[in-house]
């Protein structure tokens, strides 16, 4: 068997605190796979709150990641994704990123089962 290399490296940039100063380290994650199946999309979107943003998903099955921003943490959040009745569910830490169509929603485990979203959000279309 030959497993091929995926065209893309996912690469983030972690700060960790050193005494006074920080030091800057990063992290690359290489997946693999059989098929050439493979897809990175950037999607736009417009939110409840806050500034417009930009999402990365990594599609590489069985793999599929996304990398979201979120107010107040200092670097990306990478989301992995999880099982969804529909649409795409995502999940970091505390964090849910779940997306239907063009719509989508941050959840806070820590609030509850019942929370409402913290933040929700609508692609950006650029079309006239």
């Amino acid at each position: 068997m030959i497993n091929r290399l995926l065209a893309t490296i996912l690469s983030a940039a972690l700060l960790t605190p050193a005494g006074a100063g920080a030091v800057e380290t990063s992290l690359q994650l290489q997946i693999g796979g059989e098929t050439g199946d493979f897809e990175r999309r950037t999607v736009l979107y417009d939110c409840s709150e806050g500034e417009p943003f930009a999402a990365i998903y990594i599609d590489a099955a069985p793999n599929f990641l996304a990398l979201v921003p979120i107010a107040g943490e200092p670097e990306l959040r990478i989301f992995a994704a999880v099982e969804s009745a529909s649409g795409a569910r995502y999940a970091a830490g505390p964090f849910i990123w779940s997306t239907e169509g063009p719509e989508a929603s941050l959840f806070d485990t820590t609030l509850g089962d019942d929370a409402p979203a913290i933040l929700t959000c609508s692609e950006m279309n650029n079309t006239p």
